[in-house]
């Protein structure tokens, strides 16, 4: 993958957990715990050798209520709260951006991956790099976005594009995945779908009718061929298969103020990170502060 123009946009919120649960527990020298932090440096030092950002930004969650769950309160209701050791390290990496000057973006009643959505579109004629441990993001991907994704851990990633994306979900496009996920459901998030409808019925009813508009139009119109079983479910929660198109879609068009030329990563000092990484204890990464990018060619899935 060419190095020109990258727009590097990180999902923080997907790269913190994953640290967090990656890493074994970590602390700092005045006892703090600190191991997503250092996870998400170690990604950080390596987008930059990768991918050679010309842009770069950080996309963050908001801890208040979504428009997702004032449509749906029981969205994503099931997880559990992520102990207290992980939320008290996301200021410290938002300040960890700051020494790297790396621009933070985060909307109250928006999810990161709305503001992510919305940063992919608005800046044309730029490759769009989405950094996320999240196939959420997956449904982004275009001709100019594809997605770095963490597969194990922070250490490993691969780079998703369409055809990728075709090849693992057996043919559908990248927005199709939006379809999908409302005839499917999602367990994680709590996204209801369609009872009944698997994977594999999903993908196929996608594949058949390319999305829930054009099924729904089918079906009233007697014209869908399918069998009395299946269209029975799908009748009897059409109402929930549209709802969870909503919840599974992200936003590409939310009002946001974006200035390119405050995007542009124009490097970082090297000592105050030095400095930041003392204080962190974290040594071992030191050697990353002065190390020249090496474009280390990334395999394409």
């Amino acid at each position: 993958m060419e190095n020109k123009d990258n727009f590097v946009i990180i999902d923080s919120n997907s790269i913190i957990h994953r640290a967090f649960h990656a890493l074994p527990p970590l602390r700092s020298k005045d006892g703090q715990v600190v191991s997503a932090v250092y996870g998400f440096l170690l990604v950080l030092f390596k987008l930059l050798k990768e991918l050679e950002p010309k842009y770069f930004v950080a996309c963050f969650d908001v801890p208040s209520p979504t428009f997702r769950k004032k449509m749906y309160d029981d969205y994503k209701a099931q997880r559990k709260k992520a102990p207290d050791e992980l939320y008290i390290q996301i200021p410290i990496v938002k300040e960890v951006l700051k020494s790297f000057n790396v621009p933070v973006f985060e909307k109250a009643g928006f999810e990161g991956d709305d503001l992510i959505g919305t940063l992919s579109r608005k800046i044309d004629g730029r490759k769009n790099i989405i950094v996320s441990g999240d196939m959420d993001n997956f449904q982004l991907i275009n001709n100019s976005t594809f997605v770095y994704y963490l597969n194990k851990g922070v250490k490993s990633a691969v780079i998703y594009d369409e055809k990728a994306v075709k090849e693992k979900y057996n043919g559908l496009s990248p927005e199709q995945l939006i379809d999908y996920k409302a005839l499917r459901g999602d367990v994680s998030d709590n996204i209801p779908g369609v009872k009944g409808i698997g994977e594999k019925t999903a993908i196929s009813l996608i594949k058949d009718f390319g999305d829930i508009f054009n099924l729904y139009k089918k079906i009233d119109l007697g014209e869908d061929n399918l069998s009395l079983k299946t269209r029975e479910k799908l009748i009897n929660d059409k109402e929930r298969a549209f709802l969870s198109r909503e919840l599974s879609e992200i936003k590409k068009d939310i009002p946001l103020d974006i200035d390119l030329e405050k995007c542009e990563w124009g490097g970082y000092n090297e000592e105050d990170v030095l400095k930041m990484l003392e204080n962190f204890g974290f040594n071992s990464l030191m050697k990353n502060v002065t190390a020249k990018p090496i474009g280390e060619n990334l395999r394409l899935w």
